[in-house]
């Protein structure tokens, strides 16, 4: 199943860095179990869904984004369970139209793919929340370390900061805390993310865990509560 979104809007900009990936994508890896790549195998099975990836590289370009995290929502394609190979299940992969261009201006800014193997679905080689892996035309000689601005739709594309955002959630909990004490908590994650979403939806992108840490200060700071153990 392939799903497309309507047009893309370039709404937000970023700076990120080039860093070196596994080479299983391009299929330089010398371990790689696929010597042509894996960008290559999966091409033709795209085209069947609508997504024609003949004006790209068959090698994903992976772009650094630290200390941000990235929030990706309603991809314009979406290919769900594609089977690919028969050395693993299949895969949901999810694509966002972008606007890619090298940071000195070497070459003009190109029209460009982010890609993205669903990592539920991905049994290896899995990235930090801090890359992207991008398909691009052809951009001549790229080295590790060179910098690239990163044109996306900021409303289903999002590079959060964390630990700025847990700092400001913080502030925000503060006099609720302070009032309600032992009240306020919730005994489990879901349950603090509904009360947010209705609240302050802006912290819902941060992880369970990062809300986890939250509360924890917040019960530290802002009461005498004992902090919980958590696993």
């Amino acid at each position: 199943m392939a799903g497309i979104t309507t047009a893309t809007e370039f709404t937000a900009a970023h700076i990120g860095r080039c860093v070196a990936g596994h080479g299983v994508a391009s299929g330089r890896a010398a371990y790689s179990p696929y010597p042509a790549g894996t960008i290559s195998l999966q091409a033709p099975l795209f085209a069947r869904h609508g997504i024609d990836l003949s004006p790209y590289q068959q090698a994903t370009l992976n772009l650094d984004f630290s200390p941000g995290e990235w929030r990706l929502r309603q991809p314009d394609h979406l290919v769900e369970q594609l089977l690919w190979s028969d050395r693993h299940p299949p895969e949901t992969f999810s694509f966002w139209r972008c606007r890619l261009q090298p940071l000195d201006a070497r070459i003009a800014a190109v029209e460009a793919l982010i890609y993205y193997p669903h990592p539920e679905t991905k049994q290896a080689h899995h990235q930090p929340p801090a890359l992207l892996e991008v398909l691009a035309p052809p951009l001549g000689s790229v080295v590790p370390g060179e910098q690239f601005q990163l044109w996306v739709d900021g409303s289903r594309c999002r590079l959060i900061q964390p630990a700025r955002l847990r700092a400001r959630l913080l502030e925000f909990l503060k006099f609720r805390v302070l009032a309600a004490q032992e009240a306020f908590f919730w005994d489990d994650a879901a349950g603090f993310r509904l009360w947010l979403q209705a609240h302050w939806p802006e912290a819902c992108d941060l992880s369970d865990q990062d809300l986890a840490l939250t509360l924890d200060q917040a019960r530290a700071l802002y009461t005498e509560l004992p902090t919980p153990t958590r696993p």
